[in-house]
């Protein structure tokens, strides 16, 4: 069975991070291994000019992991933008579930971060497989609308609808 993916969505600066962020203690807390997936579509860089594992990749190297007793960190050239399937099925193999932050139009089940005060429009819809927004304010929508803070019961729906709850 796969791990399953809940995206979060939303408008630049609308707080996706910090839903993230306010999410994953709360899953923990409850029993479960979260993963996280930040896709970045500028790219990113976690190796540094002039370290060995930077040099073994500017010598060619179509892939160099980096590995310490108590972290791996796989960086590998890749052809196409993968994705979220790609990505859990080739990385991730020890959670429960993953969080995706980003890759607003993917297959999966969407939660959407909404700030009234960016005076902007809801980025999905219900045909978007959005499952519920995240808002500062209440939304008259045709899915579910939780307080933007109310983690608990934002948790309370992927536990519900996507995981197998725990016993204590």
């Amino acid at each position: 069975m796969s791990i399953p993916i809940i995206s979060i969505v939303g408008k630049s600066n609308s707080g996706k991070t910090t839903l993230v962020e306010k999410l994953i203690p709360e899953l923990i807390k409850r029993g479960y291994r979260v993963a996280t997936i930040k896709h970045n579509k500028h790219g990113f860089d976690i190796d540094h000019e002039g370290k060995d594992s930077w040099r073994h990749k500017k010598a060619g190297a179509c892939a160099t992991v980096i590995a310490c007793p108590s972290r791996v960190a796989l960086i590998e050239d890749i052809k196409h933008d993968y994705s979220l399937d790609e990505i859990r099925n080739n990385y991730i193999k020890n959670a429960d579930v993953i969080l995706a932050e980003g890759f607003k139009g993917n297959p999966f089940p969407k939660i959407e971060v909404f700030r009234s005060e960016l005076k902007r429009e809801l980025l999905c819809g219900k045909e978007d497989n959005l499952l519920a927004i995240a808002a500062d304010a209440h939304l008259d929508t045709d899915v579910l609308c939780f307080d933007i803070n109310d983690i608990r019961s934002i948790t309370d729906l992927i536990e519900n609808k996507f995981l197998k709850p725990k016993l204590a």
